[in-house]
């Protein structure tokens, strides 16, 4: 399986720039046995001192090679083995960015276990609820986060210090370095239940295998452009496994991670560490063109953002400032990288299906809509992409239940989620459309708009709006916003409502969670 592995992304990475003839050769291996860690990462990590992880905390670095991640997760491999984790166990992992969450990580996969990632702002609740949907028989948690763990049947494991009645992590340290498996890992079977960072709705359980997330992400190490050799940031958690795991790892690629995400040490990271390729949400490029972009980092070839739409002014900053296009790129939880701009083509929209998938836009009854009417962007299922999670899909599509607008040249604009669209005077309206016009604003620094009912029985917009630093007081911003929209929307899209918030609540990966605004109580402005 390794050498089709390898065929497959070695045929991605040479045709990194020619979208169509990559769509039209590659095809996804499809094995029967695949154990990642062991049959790909720890294959190019054997004699590789290269860097395959550095930690930035700060003004210190914590870098790993190939072959010591490799040596060491075996170490934890065989450590948890001995202490009762067996293949199939669902194991909870809640850490911030240290180089312990990458070995658990790489650990795990090597036993067949499967992998609960929760992020560190989850709450007690939150992972009271995941240990139960999920199964859970075992937890691995950093010290400042065991208080949110109860009770499980396995083993509790702290990383980072002592506490009674957990088993310290360091003690993985004396286990032998080489690890055996207890035989081929079927690539059918699970190794990660996600639970998807809801922006309307109580989080749902995802279940990806052996094959659909580590063989998947190849289409997301094709749009971000990440190649051998390259030096990786995404300014995220690797427990969603995209852009600071698999991708960078099946590229041969150095990951980079920070334990703050805030603009000066983001940026400071990106020009002093030799960083080539970029991957940040829209709510830190936002953040990066406020706090001030500078000269171009000199290493920078690539700059993707994901997670949802990234603002076109935003963008066309960073152009100005570093000459280089922030290229967008879709997937979800359920699925990897299906939709996006690569390297070396014109930005539009979303962008284009990557290599190994194809996708339609359909009316709610299942027919293909016109160029430039708004569909539901559906993934066909003939022939079923490696990265669609096995029980996704119905009817021979996954839907996504996002709606998009495709254009003659065969990109796709984002239009919205279909739940957040609102109903204003019989039409439906976008508030990507109408955040997008806020945000032209010098006074909004972030704007999020929901539907708010109407007293006459329909809805009209409400948006919720950040203010920029130094911006005057609320009533002064809300006239002069209302002024604004007044200008470039139809009255029909106009927003009807407006009120300041400190900061809009998001989900782990960045995506403004509208379910919370819906209702959000705060003084409220009118035209």
């Amino acid at each position: 399986m390794t050498a089709a592995f390898r065929a497959a992304r070695d045929l991605l990475l040479a045709h990194g720039s020619d979208l169509d003839a990559a769509r039209r050769r590659f095809r996804w291996p499809e094995p029967a046995t695949f154990n990642w860690a062991s049959d790909w990462f720890d294959v190019i990590a054997a004699g590789n001192t290269r860097t395959a992880l550095r930690v930035v905390s700060g003004g210190e670095d914590v870098a790993v090679s190939f072959e010591d991640l490799s040596r060491r997760s075996a170490r934890v491999a065989n450590w948890l083995r001995a202490l009762g984790v067996r293949r199939l166990d669902p194991v909870l992992v809640l850490l911030p960015n240290r180089v312990e969450l990458w070995e658990v990580l790489l650990a795990a996969i090597k036993l067949g276990a499967v992998i609960v990632p929760t992020h560190t702002t989850a709450t007690r609740v939150d992972v009271v609820d995941r240990v139960e949907r999920a199964g859970v028989r075992h937890v691995v948690a950093d010290v400042s986060l065991v208080d949110r763990v109860g009770a499980v049947p396995g083993n509790r494991i702290v990383v980072g210090g002592a506490v009674a009645g957990w088993t310290p992590y360091g003690l993985s340290r004396t286990a032998a370095g080489s690890f055996t498996p207890d035989g081929p890992t079927p690539a059918s079977d699970p190794l990660f239940r996600y639970f998807t960072a809801g922006t309307t709705s109580w989080p749902k359980m995802v279940e990806h295998s052996h094959a659909s997330h580590p063989v998947g992400h190849l289409s997301g190490m094709y749009w971000t452009g990440v190649r051998p050799g390259d030096v990786h940031l995404d300014v995220s958690s690797p427990g969603g496994a995209w852009s600071s795991f698999f991708v960078p790892w099946n590229a041969e690629a150095t990951v980079v991670a920070l334990t703050r995400v805030r603009p000066r040490p983001v940026l400071d990271v990106v020009r002093t560490r030799g960083v080539s390729t970029f991957c940040a949400s829209p709510a830190v490029w936002r953040g990066l063109v406020a706090r001030g972009l500078g000269a171009r980092p000199p290493a920078l070839r690539e700059a993707t953002s994901s997670g949802e739409p990234l603002d076109r002014e935003v963008a066309e900053r960073v152009l100005d400032a570093w000459g280089l296009e922030v290229r967008d790129g879709y997937g979800q939880t359920e699925t990897t990288a299906q939709v996006g701009n690569p390297p070396g083509r014109p930005s539009a929209g979303l962008g284009r299906p990557l290599p190994g998938y194809d996708v339609e836009v359909l009316s709610p009854t299942g027919s293909p809509v016109r160029v430039g009417e708004v569909g539901e962007l559906c993934v066909s299922l003939s022939p079923r992409p490696v990265g669609v999670m096995p029980a996704a899909g119905s009817a021979g599509h996954h839907r996504t239940g996002d709606l998009v607008r495709a254009a003659a040249d065969g990109s796709l604009r984002f239009v919205a989620r279909d739940d957040d669209m609102v109903k204003s005077s019989g039409r439906r309206v976008s508030p990507v459309e109408l955040e997008q016009v806020l945000l032209r604003h010098p006074a909004v620094a972030e704007a999020a708009v929901v539907p708010s009912p109407h007293r006459l029985g329909d809805w009209e917009p409400k948006a919720f709006v950040v203010k920029a630093a130094g911006a005057g007081p609320d009533e002064e911003v809300a006239a002069s916003v209302f002024t604004l929209v007044r200008t470039h929307l139809p009255e029909e899209k106009r927003v009807a409502l407006l009120g300041f918030v400190p900061c809009l609540p998001r989900t782990s990966s960045g995506k403004v969670r509208r379910a919370a605004l819906r209702t959000h109580c705060v003084p409220l402005h009118r035209p």
